[in-house]
């Protein structure tokens, strides 16, 4: 447990208010209780505010002035709200050394500060760095390297030749440098195209659980410093994501796109190959790109949702727009026929 002080201390922010006992932890606005903290970051929450029983809030300026309860007031709540999760951080401490069960091929390189957890296979020519933990199962391929302080949860595969950033986290069932999606046809017949590149992975980044990230077939996929992926993203071969680009589940990217930096990709979207994508973009849930995009801002496609009758009406809808557009244009045509001719008779 901590003080409150600690808390704000921690997170840049001011105490309001008088708190003597620790702090055990963090929760809602609706669930804290009186030995809690709890924090303000979305509007639709502030009618939770008044009732709350938490023993303080993080909360800006303004809220802070119409609050009666102890408040430790920040600049910007979420973010406070993450500084201080790490203060109640639950995951167990991790002990350098490699279990007894682990299958360490000849020749790799293992910091004495790392943890290799049960039943790991570490091919030859890999490099395990500083303060590295790799969960039990973990597979790390022929000459791939993890940088320090890289964490990798239970049940990680690295194929060969992955090269990874400082402080990576890399979530269970994660699959990176499995080969890409690459075949040329022959007259109806698939024939398999070699993958003879790698993987580069930045510094700083987290990759979700059973997320995909495919070797390149002929230079490396790269992800920048920064990236965050949430579970199960599909990233094909040669795909290169900018740094400090976010993407949220289900997120499906095709061979040897570009994605700039500062990105935000929503859940589910879907892009196709081969095309570029400029820095500082927000694609909405859902949202299918089919083409470049070269203007920062936000972008979506599809439809929002509807009633189910409703929808079966648009639907029906749909279906009839082409023959609707070429109606319209033919009336365009003869409208402007007509004006013409009136134009005529009035000059005459």
């Amino acid at each position: 447990m901590i003080t409150l002080e600690q808390l704000a201390e921690r997170v840049g922010g001011t105490v309001r208010g008088e708190r003597r006992e620790p702090i055990a932890g963090l929760a809602t606005l609706q669930e804290a209780g009186p030995d809690q903290v709890s924090f303000l970051a979305n509007a639709q929450y502030r009618r939770f505010l008044a009732s709350t029983q938490a023993a303080a809030v993080l909360l800006t300026e303004a809220d802070a002035l119409s609050y009666d309860g102890v408040a430790v007031v920040v600049t910007n709540p979420y973010l406070a709200y993450a500084q201080a999760s790490h203060l109640f951080e639950t995951r167990p401490g991790n002990v350098p050394g490699i279990h007894p069960t682990a299958e360490i091929a000849p020749g790799v390189q293992i910091d004495p500060s790392a943890s290799i957890g049960a039943y790991v296979v570490i091919e030859a020519g890999a490099v395990i760095e500083k303060d590295v933990v790799i969960g039990a199962h973990g597979f790390v391929g022929a000459r791939s390297r993890i940088g320090e302080g890289g964490r990798l949860a239970p049940r990680v595969t690295l194929y060969h030749d992955v090269s990874i950033g400082k402080r990576v986290v890399i979530q269970s069932g994660a699959v990176i440098g499995g080969e890409g999606f690459g075949f040329a046809n022959e007259r109806g017949v698939w024939q398999k195209i070699a993958q003879i590149g790698g993987v580069t992975i930045g510094d700083d980044v987290e990759i979700g659980a059973n997320t995909t990230i495919d070797r390149g077939a002929l230079s490396d996929t790269v992800l920048g410093n920064g990236v965050k992926l949430d579970n199960q993203i599909q990233i094909a071969h040669n795909v290169q994501i900018g740094d400090h680009t976010a993407m949220a589940a289900c997120v499906g990217i095709s061979g040897s796109t570009r994605i700039g930096r500062h990105c935000m990709i929503a859940g589910g979207v879907g892009m196709v190959g081969h095309i570029e994508v400029c820095d500082n973009v927000f694609v909405t849930g859902m949202t299918m790109v089919t083409r470049s995009i070269t203007e920062p801002g936000s972008y979506s496609s599809g439809t929002a949702m509807q009633t189910a009758s409703d929808w079966k009406r648009s639907a029906a809808r749909f279906r009839n727009l082409d023959d609707l557009a070429r109606r319209i244009h033919d009336l365009e045509k003869r409208l402007a026929t007509v004006t013409r001719s009136d134009d005529g008779a009035s000059d005459a």
